[in-house]
């Protein structure tokens, strides 16, 4: 195990069109790839464009979707392209003196990723390979996919790229080796685990038992990866999600991307990796050295956070439309959206919004009146927030005619980033529908990016309306790993000293979002929630594990 694979994000290092950011925080590529060379370790590149990595997009940046007619992972669209030869220019920057011939530990340089699993043009792999050519990445190169998706379309394979196998298992191995006889093949991806989505019962069942294929790989002296051998986390909105073709059956990413990892979300030894590290080893001439000690944890007495910011008493200028715009067509990536009507003659009657991508919250005046989710959720809770499943209109109740504000707050859940259905934009998609297409739209954007939430009013007109920031402080004797426990809570966002944790959901399994020690200190620490549906506060506290 002398190799890291590293995905580049291409949206988290480019989210703003032309503005890159190689260099803050989790940012830094090379300083990452640096880190890897001092601790003896080798690197496979994997910069994209698409990575999918259970990451918004796929890592593809949201910028491209305000184009209405967009196509993706194509040559056959110059906007896209152009888009990416200015993405690999500015990465290639970065990491050429870090490629093997200069000295540095990258390997290899994947071209795209699981392209067979989407498409079947060789000539767009091509010329992603030619643009790395041409800004002085010279590979070796090398390509990843199923082998049932090679084997349907053999001729997507490039001349001369190695192969990687996701789902890898030794058999697959010489099958491919008997398709490409030419290049080494290696298995690519090998899963200890699986995702999870909100909703889903738990964490237990995506946890697989890789032994065998790891007996089997050593004992044959085949190269492997293992995908994740540590999953971490999806801090902020940055979690990705599933759909089908057709963008229906959406099912959002949770936060921690774990994964049933052998190293768990903090860097501890996780249940299978004494096993696997016994086949690994047992396989070596020379003994492993000993496992690190587990990163240490605290814990914290709970408190109750208190109400301090309204998101009505926060919103920006309005931007008029004709009818709704999704996020990206106003410039915004993720968080929220208000979209405001006003009826002079409202009576109640049933709101259908095509589309709601991906919660929505509905006010008449204020007073709630109910939700949409465009993911299944148990009728018992649906029931219990008075929210539809599947985009299903909305009944509101009749009243007599008067006027009226109407109000739809949406929150924007990971976009797609697996399959064809990867033009998910974000918020209401086309038309709002009240027995009459309603027109002539007010709509907030709402980034809750950390410097908006720095810049919070802190004022609350009405306590009593959802869409409410509390906030607690927690004093620390001494810092170390933990988790906020946030199982009292409904559907919101967390944020510890300005950190944005990322997103918790009561249909869970996830109820504790993970906080690494270094966004702690001690002494007063502040803990920020926003909870588009809770105006009653609840406890918090501090745990040392996920679960």
């Amino acid at each position: 195990m002398n190799t890291i694979a590293l995905y580049v994000m291409w949206n988290y290092s480019e989210e703003r069109e032309g503005v890159f950011d190689f260099t803050t925080d989790r940012r830094d590529v090379a300083a990452f790839i640096r880190l890897c060379q001092s601790e003896g370790m080798w690197v496979l590149l994997r910069p994209g464009p698409y990575v999918c990595g259970e990451w918004d997009l796929g890592g593809l940046p949201a910028y491209l979707l305000r184009h209405k007619d967009i196509k993706l992972r194509t040559k056959d669209d110059q906007r896209y392209m152009a888009a990416v030869g200015r993405y690999f220019a500015a990465l290639a920057r970065i990491v050429r003196p870090l490629m093997i011939d200069n000295g540095g530990p990258v390997l290899m340089v994947q071209v795209e990723n699981e392209y067979a699993s989407y498409g079947s043009d060789r000539g767009y792999l091509e010329q992603l390979r030619q643009l790395w050519l041409a800004n002085g990445i010279t590979g070796p190169f090398y390509t990843e996919d199923g082998i049932w998706q090679l084997q349907a379309n053999p001729a997507i394979a490039l001349d001369g790229c190695a192969i990687a196998l996701s789902a890898g298992e030794s058999g697959y191995l010489d099958q491919a080796r008997e398709m490409y006889p030419k290049v080494p093949v290696m298995a690519g991806e090998v899963y200890p685990g699986w995702l999870t989505h909100w909703g889903d019962k738990d964490f237990s069942g995506k946890d697989f038992d890789i032994s065998r294929q790891l007996r089997e790989f050593m004992a044959r002296g085949q190269s492997f990866n293992i995908y994740m051998l540590h999953g971490g986390t999806n801090f902020g909105f940055w979690a990705g999600a599933n759909a089908d073709d057709w963008s229906g059956a959406y099912t959002p990413d949770i936060t921690t991307y774990d994964y049933c990892a052998p190293i768990g979300e903090q860097g501890n030894a996780a249940p299978r990796y004494h096993a696997y590290r016994a086949i690994i080893g047992a396989a070596l001439s020379t003994p492993l050295p000993a496992v690190p000690a587990p990163v240490p944890t605290i814990t914290a007495t709970p408190v109750t956070p208190a109400a301090f910011a309204s998101l009505w008493d926060n919103l920006p200028a309005p931007i008029p439309s004709e009818n709704p715009q999704p996020m990206e067509m106003h410039g915004q990536n993720s968080g929220y959206v208000v979209y405001r009507k006003r009826i002079p003659g409202y009576t109640g009657g049933s709101l259908d919004i095509r589309w709601v991508h991906d919660y929505a919250t509905v006010f008449v005046d204020g007073e709630f009146q109910g939700g949409f989710s465009r993911t299944w959720i148990s009728p018992a809770v649906a029931s219990e927030l008075n929210v539809t499943n599947d985009n299903l209109p909305l009944e509101l109740p009749s009243v007599a005619e008067a006027p009226a504000v109407l109000d739809i707050a949406v929150e924007g859940l990971g976009r797609t980033n697996f399959g064809q259905a990867l033009v998910d934009r974000k918020g209401i998609l086309e038309t709002v529908t009240l027995g009459e297409q309603l027109t002539g739209w007010e709509t907030f954007p709402l980034p809750m990016n950390d410097d908006w939430v720095r810049g919070l009013r802190r004022r609350v007109t009405d306590p009593a309306r959802p869409g409410l920031f509390f906030r607690a402080e927690i004093d620390l004797s001494r810092v170390g790993d933990t988790y906020v426990d946030v199982s009292n809570w409904t559907k919101g966002v967390v944020w510890v000293n300005g950190n944005n944790l990322g997103r918790y959901w009561k249909i869970g399994p996830q109820h504790r979002l993970y906080c690494p020690a270094q966004w702690l200190r001690r002494g007063r620490n502040e803990v920020v929630l926003f909870d588009l549906h809770q105006t009653t506060p609840a406890p918090i506290s501090l745990e040392a594990q996920l679960s």
